[in-house]
C-alpha cells in the first residue's frame, strides 16, 4: 500500500529509508515542542496546553504535506514568527493573544485564497534563476549557524556579534563527537548514519552527566488544550494594526515558505533543471491549510521546516519521510519527557552536514555577470546574517530589479517581478513607520 501511496520505487528509495529520514527530521526539529510553548507563553496562554498545539498543529501540518504534495517536508509552528507573534504583537503592541491568534487564522484564510488563484504559485515561478541557486546555499548556511549555535561551537557576543564558545561546554564536544562520527558513517554509506550519530551523541551527552533520564513514567496523557483552543478576537479586525500585523505575517511565512521549500525540494532532486518545483502548489496549499488549523488550535503561524532537509539528507524523497516524522510528533504527545532528553547539542552534528549538502548550488550561480551575481550573493549572506529566509530572498529580489535596471536589462524582470520588488519597498516602508 505504502509504495501505490508514494511511489517509493519510482523515487528509487525503500521504506525503511523513508522511515530513518522521518525519524531524523523529527529529532532535527523536536526542540519546537520546548521552544515554541517558552516563547508564547511570555503572551500570557497556557504553557501546558500550549504544549499539545504545537504538536498536534505540527502532526497536521506534517501529514498534509505527506497526503497533498507527498513530499519530505514537515510543518510546524514557524521560528521568527511565533516571537514576532509574543513580543511585538502582545507585549509590543498591547493587544491580547486572542488577537495574535486571529490575524493568524485571517493570514491562513487569505493563503488560501491566493493558492486557489495561483497567486503563490506565480510568485515562486517569478522567482529568477540566479536567486533559485543562491537559496538552497543561503539556508545551508543558515541552519550550519543554527546547528553551531545549538552546540555552543558558536555564541553570541557584545563585542564581535559572534564568537567561539567556550571549549570547557561538554555540549561542544557532544556535537563535535557526533559530527565526526556521523561524517565518517555517510563515508562509509552506513544506513542511518545520521541517527546512529545522534543515538551515540546523547549516550556521551548522558555520560557526562548533561542528560538526565526522566522521573516516574515516561507515558503521560497532553495536557489538556481548552484554554487556547479557538479564542479568537474579533474586535479589531478592522483596524490598521490588524491589518500590519496580518501583512507581517503573510509576508515573511510567504517567503520563508517558499524558500524552505525550493531549497528542500532541489536537494531532494524534485526540481526541474530552471529550478521549478513542479509539486509548489499542492505544498502551498498543505501550508495554508496548516496555519489555519493551528490558529485553530491555538498556535502562532504553521509553516515548512528547514530542519526537513535533514531527512532528504538521509535519503528522506517522498511523503512517507513526512509521515514518519508525523507520526513521531504523535508518540512525542504521550512520550513527552523520553524524546525531549536529546539534547540540541546532539542534533546539532545533522544540521551543519545538512548545510554542507546545500551549499552545491553555487556553481550553478553565474559569477562573470554582476546582475546575477550580487543578487545572487546577498541572497546567500542575508539569510545567516539576518538570521531570516524571508529576508535573504528580499534583498536578493530588490537587488536583481535595480540592477537590472540601471543595467539597462528591463526584459529580464517580469511584470510579477515588479508587483514583488513594490510589495518589498512597501514592506520596508512600513517598517521604517514603525520604528519612527
Amino acid at each position: 500500500m505504502l509504495e501505490k501511496i508514494f511511489k517509493l520505487k519510482e523515487h528509487k528509495t525503500n521504506v525503511r529509508t523513508e522511515i530513518v529520514a522521518g525519524i531524523i527530521t523529527f529529532l532535527t526539529m523536536s526542540y519546537i515542542l520546548v521552544v515554541n510553548p517558552n516563547i508564547l507563553s511570555a503572551a500570557g496562554m497556557d504553557r501546558s496546553a500550549l504544549f499539545t498545539a504545537t504538536a498536534l498543529a505540527t502532526v497536521i501540518g506534517t501529514l498534509l504535506m505527506a497526503f497533498i504534495p507527498k513530499i519530505p517536508v514537515a510543518q510546524a509552528p514557524g521560528m521568527g514568527l511565533n516571537s514576532f507573534f509574543a513580543f511585538s504583537v502582545v507585549l509590543g503592541l498591547g493587544y491580547s493573544w486572542q488577537m495574535a491568534l486571529t490575524a493568524v487564522f485571517i493570514e491562513g484564510i487569505i493563503f488560501i485564497l491566493l493558492t486557489f488563484f495561483n497567486v503563490r504559485e506565480l510568485i515562486v515561478k517569478s522567482i529568477p534563476k540566479t536567486i533559485k541557486d543562491a537559496i538552497p546555499v543561503g539556508i545551508g548556511l543558515f541552519i550550519t549557524l543554527i546547528g553551531l549555535q545549538n552546540a555552543g561551537i558558536i555564541v553570541k557576543n557584545d563585542n564581535t556579534m559572534l564568537a567561539l564558545g567556550d571549549m570547557a561546554n561538554p555540549h561542544i564536544w557532544v556535537a563535535l563527537l557526533g559530527l565526526i562520527l556521523t561524517a565518517v558513517l555517510y563515508y562509509k554509506k552506513v544506513q542511518g548514519s545520521f541517527l546512529i550519530g545522534i543515538a551515540v551523541a546523547t549516550i556521551f551527552a548522558a555520560i557526562l552527566g548533561l542528560v538526565h533520564l526522566p522521573q516516574g513514567s515516561i507515558i503521560s496523557l497532553p495536557p489538556d488544550i481548552s484554554p487556547i483552543f479557538l479564542q479568537f478576537d474579533w474586535q479589531h479586525l478592522f483596524t490598521i494594526d490588524m491589518v500590519i500585523v496580518v501583512f507581517t505575517f503573510l509576508f515573511v511565512n510567504l517567503f520563508d515558505t517558499i524558500g524552505t521549500l525550493l531549497g528542500v525540494a532541489s536537494k531532494a532532486g524534485l526540481t526541474d533543471k530552471d529550478g521549478n518545483f513542479p509539486q509548489i502548489k499542492k505544498a502551498l496549499v498543505a501550508d495554508a491549510f496548516a496555519t489555519t488549523f493551528g490558529a485553530i488550535l491555538g498556535t502562532s503561524t504553521v509553516t515548512s521546516y528547514v530542519e526537513s532537509a535533514s531527512g532528504v539528507a538521509a535519503g528522506g524523497k517522498t511523503g512517507l519521510t513526512a509521515l514518519s516524522t508525523a507520526v513521531m510528533f504523535a508518540i512525542a504527545l504521550f512520550l513527552a519527557p523520553l524524546f525531549l532528553m536529546v539534547p540540541a547539542s546532539a542534533t546539532a552534528p545533522a544540521l551543519i552536514l545538512v548545510g554542507l549538502f546545500m551549499i552545491s548550488s553555487v556553481v550553478r550561480i553565474n559569477f562573470e555577470d554582476m546582475t546575477e551575481a550580487l543578487p545572487a550573493f546577498l541572497t546567500i549572506a542575508m539569510m545567516p546574517f539576518a538570521f531570516s529566509i524571508a529576508q535573504g530572498i528580499v534583498f536578493g529580489m530588490l537587488s536583481f530589479v535595480l540592477l537590472k535596471v540601471l543595467s539597462g536589462k528591463l526584459r529580464h524582470i517580469s511584470i510579477t517581478m515588479w508587483v514583488i520588488f513594490f510589495l518589498f519597498v512597501t514592506k520596508l516602508i512600513l517598517d521604517g513607520m514603525h520604528v519612527l
